[in-house]
């Protein structure tokens, strides 16, 4: 696991985006696991610019996202399809036709969550996932108590999850109480992984994410035994962690073929 600390998101999405930049240049028909929320879209932003300044193509890239809320139409503004349109699907040359998003209307909600994970497999496997993480520690909607092996299914939100969400609703009543989610499982198949956080309100859950134990109630700790994670944080999220210098020196001392 490699936690690389910058002092602002812009500088966090930077580097993002040339992680995913340069995947794409190696792989141009890369499977790609992306998130939605408030956090990557400084990312999304980046990965825009280097396909209008750079000619990056993502016309064979393959999306899935780690999740959907249950009953919102697609052109629901609070919908997560709606989301990756206005914020990346919308600016770049990708098929949507290779986009997926798990369907929060579907009639059978236990076949939609088989057909995803069978999808995923189908396309080889996701070869980045992109994350955020929840105040309280979830990924994708993997709330504290998740099965560290779970797989694509519907999870019932937490009061803390809703209450953080209600600033995306006109009305906090309004945010769904269900949704589909990759698991824990399925998000730790994937071949990388890329965790961003931002800002003072993340700093707590970053610490005992990242350097704490391993444990369900903290969704996001099993990353730690993952062979191939980065966890990039500006200096806002990082500013409870322990080890805070030795990150630091390590990012600043990388070897030439590491960078």
């Amino acid at each position: 696991m490699e936690i690389v600390i910058l002092p602002t998101p812009e500088e966090c999405a930077s580097i993002g985006g040339r992680i995913i930049a340069n995947l794409i240049k190696r792989k141009s028909d890369a499977v790609l696991g992306l998130a939605t929320g408030s956090t990557p879209i400084p990312l999304y932003s980046e990965l825009a610019k280097i396909h209008k300044d750079e000619g990056l193509s993502f016309s064979k890239i393959t999306t899935f996202n780690l999740d959907e809320y249950i009953g919102l139409p697609g052109d629901h503004p609070c919908s997560y399809q709606f989301f990756m349109k206005e914020e990346l699907f919308d600016k770049i040359d990708i098929s949507l036709g290779s986009t997926h998003i798990p369907n929060g209307e579907a009639e059978d909600i236990e076949n939609e969550c088989l057909e995803y994970e069978q999808a995923i497999k189908s396309s080889g496997g996701i070869d980045l996932q992109v994350l955020g993480i929840g105040s309280d520690g979830h990924i994708g909607f993997n709330e504290p108590g998740s099965s560290l092996g779970s797989r694509t299914r519907i999870k019932t939100l937490t009061g803390k999850t809703i209450e953080d969400n209600a600033r995306f609703f006109d009305n906090p009543s309004q945010v769904p109480r269900h949704c589909i989610t990759m698991g824990v499982g399925t998000i730790m198949d994937s071949a990388s992984l890329v965790l961003f956080a931002f800002g003072e309100s993340k700093a707590e859950i970053i610490s005992k994410a990242f350097e704490g134990p391993v444990s369900a109630m903290v969704p996001a700790s099993v990353l730690q035994l993952h062979p191939k994670v980065r966890v990039i944080v500006d200096d806002a999220a990082a500013s409870n962690l322990s080890n805070i210098d030795y990150y630091k020196e390590v990012y600043a001392n990388k070897p030439d073929w590491q960078e």
